[in-house]
């Protein structure tokens, strides 16, 4: 696998082969952590974008949305880049938020618990679905996929602190949350459950 092109790498790991995404992930592993580290001089953060990266190119390679032969460098290096901004965003809109002194629930909406201004009563209905909704889906996960979920998204804990609560490897952690969030998907077509509000 070592004397194999990125482009090799890439195509026998959509063809199923685990080990040409470990060996990706060997490559790039240092300079995607040092790049990330260099713009955010955190280690926490930059650790849970380094997993964030590769979660998101997992999915994109499995999705078929990598067309770019020859530049593959380039392509996860964007995904980089589009996780700074999105922190940089998120970190801006706490901002706004703690100056404003309004709490925001996970989504970035404010709560609807008839303090929010701009929110309908139709509105806050339809989240609370969209949220039920959510929770019921949880329902039908294998346990260690609805308690990653749970620590991840509900507890917003780093994949880092994850496997150590788990006993288990990052890799482990981050392909339970690969599987949890395509079975979900999967569940909610099946139920024809729209999560989008």
């Amino acid at each position: 696998m070592k004397n194999l092109s990125d482009e090799s790498l890439v195509a026998l790991y959509i063809e199923g082969k685990n080990e040409a995404f470990d060996e990706l992930l060997f490559r790039y592993k240092k300079n995607v952590y040092a790049y990330f580290y260099s713009v955010v001089q955190n280690k926490e953060v930059a650790e849970d974008m380094f997993q964030d990266t590769f979660i998101k190119l997992i999915v994109y390679l499995k999705e078929g949305r990598y067309q770019e032969n020859g530049r593959f460098v380039g392509f996860l290096f964007r995904i980089c880049h589009n996780i700074i901004i999105d922190y940089y965003r998120q970190q801006q809109a706490q901002q706004t938020s703690l100056a404003c002194d309004i709490d925001y629930d996970l989504f970035g909406r404010r709560n609807l618990d008839g303090d929010d201004m701009n929110g309908s009563i139709e509105e806050a209905m339809s989240y609370h679905d969209v949220l039920g909704d959510v929770r019921h889906i949880l329902k039908f996960l294998p346990d260690n996929q609805r308690q990653i979920i749970y620590l991840r998204f509900y507890k917003n804990l780093p994949f880092k602190e994850i496997a150590d609560m788990l006993g288990i490897s990052i890799n482990t952690a981050l392909g339970r949350v690969r599987y949890a969030l395509s079975n979900m998907r999967k569940l909610a077509e099946e139920h024809n459950i729209s999560l989008a509000m």
